[in-house]
């Protein structure tokens, strides 16, 4: 088996509770590309090569939030008005979290129709 370090991601699910609100959210608001559904309880979205699994919890220990998803993008300020612009909720303003050497990391953070935690993510060059 080779190494994880050498892998790339090939799926990640998030839970939802009703599947057909939240297939509208990720492909209404957010536009993400929707591959496949498997009624009643599976859809897919092709997220930059990465698939997204919209999943009904299977059983009462696997009902939990997801993991928070970073949609990497070229510029947070327009994503963020945008994704505004078509009812998305956000938690706050975009805002740099991080100076790095060559850059500033900004973060914003919005939630889906299911509460999931969701962020946008920007790597702003510094002139």
């Amino acid at each position: 088996m080779a190494a994880l370090a050498e892998s790339k991601i090939g799926q990640i699910s998030v839970n939802v509770h009703d599947l057909q609100k939240a297939v509208e959210f990720y492909r209404d608001k957010l536009e993400l590309r929707l591959l496949f559904q498997v009624p009643p309880k599976l859809a897919f979205f092709d997220c930059g090569g990465v698939r997204l699994m919209l999943s009904l919890p299977e059983k009462p220990e696997f009902d939990h939030p997801g993991s928070i998803l970073y949609f990497k993008v070229p510029d947070i300020q327009d994503a963020y008005r945008t994704l505004k612009g078509r009812g998305v909720i956000f938690e706050a303003e975009p805002h740099s979290v991080a100076r790095l050497e060559t850059h500033d990391l900004w973060l914003c953070d919005f939630r889906d129709v299911d509460r999931n935690l969701l962020a946008l993510m920007c790597e702003v060059a510094r002139s």
